[in-house]
């Protein structure tokens, strides 16, 4: 089960600290999770540069380690970067101590404060550790549910469509799971807010 657009009563149960949507008028904040993959990053990083929009990808640890020079890639072309575990680990199914040791081990390959949680599941003990040790925990207004397998890719666009607004942070995969439907929908949701004049940024 999931939410295409975040609920304020699922927002409510975790601390208001993480960051869900951004107070701005004319800008949409996209994010990219799950990667490097070989071939649906190099998609999203020549898909971003046709126009001239910057995104925020939240990599796995083994991925990079897996894929150095794609995520050099990244960097350079400006884009941020953000921890999401070094194993894609369900911080509901998973230890503090061991959730945390997991995203240190990442963030030697990643270097970023950005933190976002496998499936959004963490918990409140794991949350306030973060915090602590100075993280900033991203989620999302906006879900393409590119993951999902049962979706069309046309329905995964309508996802967007229907909920995108100014200020969101819109959650896409760049992973061979979402590939059929994050090639579909990207390049129109790039087009959509070109087309706004809507400003595409990374956190």
């Amino acid at each position: 089960m999931y939410f295409v657009k975040a609920p304020c009563l699922l927002k409510s149960i975790y601390p208001q600290e993480f960051i869900w949507h951004k107070a701005e008028k004319d800008t949409v904040y996209l994010t990219f999770d799950d990667g490097p993959h070989p071939c649906a990053t190099s998609f999203v990083l020549d898909t971003l540069a046709e126009y001239n929009a910057k995104g925020t990808f939240f990599c796995i640890g083994k991925n990079v380690l897996e894929q150095p020079e794609l995520f050099e890639r990244i960097k350079a072309a400006g884009h941020s970067v953000g921890n999401h575990t070094q194993n894609h680990l369900n911080g509901w199914k998973t230890s503090t101590e061991q959730y945390l040791e997991n995203i240190q081990l990442a963030n030697t390959h990643i270097n970023s404060t950005l933190f976002r949680p496998p499936y959004g599941r963490i918990r409140k003990k794991q949350a306030r550790a973060l915090t602590q040790l100075g993280y900033q925990v991203v989620m999302w207004d906006v879900l393409s549910a590119d993951f999902d397998t049962t979706i069309s890719p046309e329905k995964c666009w309508e996802n967007i469509k229907q909920h995108i607004e100014p200020g969101s942070i819109i959650v896409f995969h760049d992973s061979s799971k979402a590939w059929d439907r994050m090639q579909y929908t990207l390049p129109k949701t790039l087009a959509y807010c070109a087309a706004k004049n809507w400003k595409m940024i990374g956190l």
